[in-house]
């Protein structure tokens, strides 16, 4: 989850509601609105929840990993979908996932591993993804550096990258060795998180797992052959009513945006919606390139996502993911 620092940070003022920028979403009627010291209250409850349930899981997911069968594999999703819960956030599925658990001797075989690809708009995102899929995400190096979430990162298995060249390699051979032994592996090959309002640009070395390059299949064991399952992932509802493109700030952590007052705002409101369409999966083999098999990803995410911003029927949405 890196970000990067916008040409301009956004306009903030003070409101007796959550709000991250001026002109964000406030609910039309009185009975919409939450004082202000009741929703800090309410704020503050939720996480002291959210922190017993992580520490309780915690030490669960510890036993978890200590122990064969696919328990450890199965946990993370059902913390993930708890903390949503508790945090206010709704999650709707079109599609369906194309990977399973597998098991060494299924990829031997010839079965596929999944790599989920999406775009990343803010740590929510961990939620929303991470209470659907049975997978290992990709992060940035220092997010293992972070109190707590660094915890939980390593518990769910998380498989940490950073920028060096030099630690392309033993990253590459990591991943590899994740999607040998039954792994789904879920990546944001934006490299960052964006505003919501579109999909950034795909870094075509995010794909290297799934086509490797010569150089790169002389210096890494070979990785098993995998299937790229797009999904596109927009918040479209807070307080049961859509979101519109001012309103998609509330929900996106990007630039400079420290990441206490982003949860201090956003975990006021009552009640959020992600959706998510899991497209269906793209065969590397088809494409004669790295970068074509990257653009290819990329025009599935980014047009899932202008349809959700849209607002289109979900029976429309269906036929696409389909």
């Amino acid at each position: 989850m890196s970000y990067r620092t916008p040409s301009q940070a956004p306009n903030r003022r003070n409101q007796s509601r959550p709000a991250l920028d001026g002109d964000a979403f406030a609910p039309p009627t009185k009975e919409n609105q939450i004082s202000s010291v009741f929703s800090k209250s309410f704020f503050l409850v939720r996480l002291g929840v959210i922190v017993f349930w992580t520490l309780g899981s915690s030490i669960f997911q510890y036993i978890l990993i200590q122990l064969p069968g696919t328990g450890k594999v199965k946990f993370p999703r059902v913390f993930w979908s708890v903390v949503s819960r508790i945090f206010g956030l709704r999650i709707r599925v079109i599609g369906k996932p194309a990977g399973k658990m597998l098991s060494p001797q299924n990829v031997k075989e010839g079965q596929r591993p999944v790599i989920y690809v999406s775009n990343h708009t803010s740590w929510l995102d961990i939620l929303s993804i991470g209470s659907v899929l049975e997978a290992v995400f990709i992060s940035k190096g220092e997010v293992g550096t972070w109190p707590m979430i660094g915890m939980v990162a390593r518990l769910g298995r998380t498989i940490f990258v950073s920028r060096n060249r030099r630690s392309t390699g033993r990253e590459l051979h990591s991943m590899t060795d994740r999607l040998w032994s039954g792994d789904n592996i879920i990546l944001f090959p934006e490299g960052t998180t964006s505003d919501g309002a579109q999909v950034l640009p795909f870094m075509s070395s995010f794909f290297a797992i799934a086509k490797p390059s010569k150089r790169e299949q002389d210096n890494t064991p070979k990785p098993p052959p995998v299937l790229i399952q797009p999904v596109s992932l927009v918040y479209d509802e807070l307080e049961g009513l859509p979101v519109g493109r001012n309103q998609r700030k509330l929900f996106a952590w990007y630039g400079d945006m420290g990441f206490a007052p982003h949860l201090w705002a956003l975990g006021q409101w009552r009640s959020m919606r992600a959706t998510l369409i899991l497209h269906p999966p793209l065969n590397p083999d088809d494409f004669l390139s790295r970068k074509e098999l990257s653009q290819a990803t990329f025009d599935a995410v980014s047009q899932g996502s202008i349809d959700l911003r849209r607002g289109l029927p979900q029976q429309d949405l269906t036929l696409k993911a389909e």
